[in-house]
């Protein structure tokens, strides 16, 4: 099931308190109508007593996995590592415009699909994963031009010492703007970050969100849409866009 793009903004702006969502604001009868039949076939249920929808679980998570994916599944997904695809590691190398000898960083580096390819485009990379078994498997390719940390991205210290950031963070409760802030420390004056996001970057109104975007426009930043689906073959149905934020090189 499909949920519009003013309806997802409803879901956005709701109030979430554990089972319990409180729709806010004023909504125009057929609005409401949409936003309940969503939220009904997410599992909540109108209670009159409480004025609200209740769900059996956490309604904040629930309502999370239909704003990232603009859909209503009945298979609970959880947005952690998804690998990214082929044709994706490429828009992002070109969006980069990697160079030879240039110093590159991969935070939340999965497997190293995007390491790889940093490195046939001629760059030395420096990757950060979390999970031992991901980073144990980028140390069996053997690459020279890629040293692996195992830690979680957001206890490191990023110094500005990278000509570019290349990434695929995870996106659960807008922890893609979380590593990408994060990440974007470690570029020197001149870099450049380019990295998969959430959809919902574009759209919503969380203070977080409200201000990427107004970050972004700062920095002359730019917003790249990728087709519906194209984490599929990954195994989610995740809504994405490519973020390219420049530092300037005066910074």
């Amino acid at each position: 099931m499909n949920v519009p793009t003013d309806v997802l903004q409803i879901l956005d702006r709701a109030h979430t308190d554990g089972p319990r969502l409180t729709l806010t604001g004023t909504l125009d009868r057929k609005l409401y109508l949409d936003t309940d039949k969503v939220l009904k076939a997410a599992g909540g249920k109108w209670s009159r007593k409480d004025r609200a929808h209740l769900f059996d679980g956490d309604a904040a998570e629930a309502i999370e996995q239909i704003i990232l994916t603009g859909q209503v599944t009945s298979a609970k997904q959880q947005f952690g590592y998804f690998p990214t695809p082929a044709p994706i590691v490429q828009q992002l190398i070109d969006l980069a415009d990697i160079q030879p000898g240039m110093r590159v960083l991969e935070p939340s580096a999965g497997r190293g699909a995007i390491a790889l390819a940093a490195v046939r485009a001629g760059a030395v990379v420096d990757c950060v994963e979390i999970q031992p078994e991901h980073a144990n498997a980028i140390t069996a390719e053997r690459e020279r031009s890629i040293t692996v940390l195992c830690a979680d991205f957001l206890t490191t210290d990023p110094k500005p010492v990278y000509d570019r950031v290349v990434m695929n963070p995870p996106f659960a409760r807008q922890a893609d703007i979380t590593h990408v802030k994060h990440a974007y420390e470690a570029l020197k004056p001149g870099g450049r970050l380019v990295a998969v996001m959430s959809a919902g970057v574009t759209f919503r109104q969380t203070s977080a969100a409200v201000a990427f975007r107004s970050r972004m426009e700062a920095l002359g930043g730019q917003l790249h849409p990728l087709p519906e689906g194209s984490f599929k073959e990954s195994g989610t149905g995740v809504n994405t866009v490519i973020a390219v934020l420049p530092r300037p090189a005066t910074a």
